[in-house]
């Protein structure tokens, strides 16, 4: 397996830093990656020697900016296999993305319209569809899921109807890292011609994404989870709805013709890409994406289980603690509670230790709810990630024990 995690690490400079004098152990690359020197020499780079607005510039670094800028969007579509780079469109992030087609489509429903969700949904993949439901009158429902974290496939194939115009759904779930089977999800809801969205947040870091066969109509991702920086996302959709698609953000560069009485849009990808945009950002995150298109892909996939199963491992024999979330497949991320005791309790005492792990309800207060706990903590893993980190936490966890009592 041609993977070396030593050599991963040393590419991170964060990595090497101290926290109150313990080894920094970073477990929550759920939350967002970290970022390889790369990555940072190149939003350095274009600041110092490219730093300019593209597009509207008649001169050298308009141009070069200009270059560096849509070839990080050539990156993109061709890492997720995007059937044209005009399908690839910049954003601030994940929840940007999705209230633009979320915004775009209320415009679209009527009453007897059903959008689904599921019930591990992130706040950003329920509060947009509940808002643009209430915008519309159509009606969201609730893909179910069982106590292990999975959701139930004949359930949600009941739940599909011809009135259903779209469906929502995760790639993986943030809070219990559960992988969704899009192969078997995705093709349910084509049968009843609902356009279909794919959170991929969580997903796209973990796996060879490639749309087309996927099969979705919309795929989303932050590029802040996929090593690169924050206040960059895409959106990609399918070209014969985004060339039409209501717009959401109007202003400079998104326009065609303007008079003082009305306004046209131009064409993909710049009808919806409004004002200026975050050009180091998207430079930042093509170098992202090359960085990550360099490793061995399968290899890194074989890694990540390994860890997963490592951890498992140590939870299952650690005494006093459950795991929240134990889906047959997931990537990365190990969600858990400790005898009883607050979340944040157990990851403030975690810190102190220089173990980083999230707490609370991950934005995912309703299946928190469902799950009938008020919160986890959550480790969760990367390329980068050791087992000696995974050794660190449980060792931790047992200094948490003591002190808790």
């Amino acid at each position: 397996m041609s993977f070396n995690v030593e050599n991963i690490r040393n590419q991170f400079p964060i990595l090497s830093q101290e926290i109150d004098g313990n080894p920094l152990v970073y477990l929550d690359s759920a939350a967002t990656t970290q970022k390889p020197q790369t990555v940072i020499d190149a939003i350095v780079s274009y600041y110092t020697e490219s730093n300019s607005n593209v597009h509207r510039g008649a001169h050298y670094l308009a141009d070069k900016a200009t270059r560096l800028y849509e070839g990080a969007r050539d990156t993109i579509a061709s890492f997720i296999n995007a059937a044209s780079r005009e399908e690839v469109i910049w954003t601030s992030g994940t929840t940007e993305s999705i209230n633009i087609v979320a915004n775009g489509l209320a415009h679209q429903l009527v009453a007897s319209d059903e959008i689904i969700v599921t019930e591990m949904e992130h706040h950003a993949n329920l509060v947009t569809w509940q808002q643009a439901c209430k915008k519309s009158g159509a009606t969201l429902k609730v893909a179910p899921m069982n106590d292990k974290g999975e959701l139930d496939l004949v359930a949600f194939e009941a739940l599909l109807n011809s009135n259903t115009k779209l469906v929502a759904m995760p790639q993986v779930s943030n809070a219990l890292g559960t992988i969704n089977p899009l192969d078997r999800l995705i093709p349910l809801a084509k049968s009843v011609d609902a356009l279909v969205l794919i959170d991929g947040a969580q997903g796209i870091a973990h796996g060879n994404v490639d749309v087309q066969t996927l099969g979705c109509d919309f795929y989303i991702f932050s590029g802040h989870k996929l090593f690169g920086p924050t206040g960059i996302g895409v959106l990609w959709g399918k070209k014969s709805l985004l060339e039409t698609w209501p717009v959401w953000l109007v202003g400079g560069e998104m326009i065609s013709e303007v008079t003082y009485q009305d306004a046209t849009w131009g064409v993909l990808p710049n009808r919806l890409e409004a004002g200026t945009p975050n050009m180091a950002g998207a430079i930042g995150l093509g170098a992202a994406i090359e960085w990550f298109m360099a490793l061995d892909q399968d290899a890194v996939l074989e890694y990540e289980k390994e860890l997963i199963r490592y951890a498992t491992e140590r939870a299952e024999a650690f005494d006093g603690l459950t795991i929240v979330g134990q889906a047959e497949n997931k990537v990365g991320v190990l969600s858990f509670n400790l005898d009883g005791h607050h979340p944040a309790d157990v990851g403030f005492l975690l810190d102190k230790q220089g173990i980083a792990v999230r707490t609370g309800d991950h934005c995912a207060q309703p299946l928190m709810n469902r799950l009938g706990v008020p919160g986890t903590a959550r480790a969760s893993f990367s390329v980068y990630t050791t087992r000696a980190d995974i050794d660190a936490l449980f060792n931790g966890l047992e200094k948490v024990k003591s002190m808790l009592g």
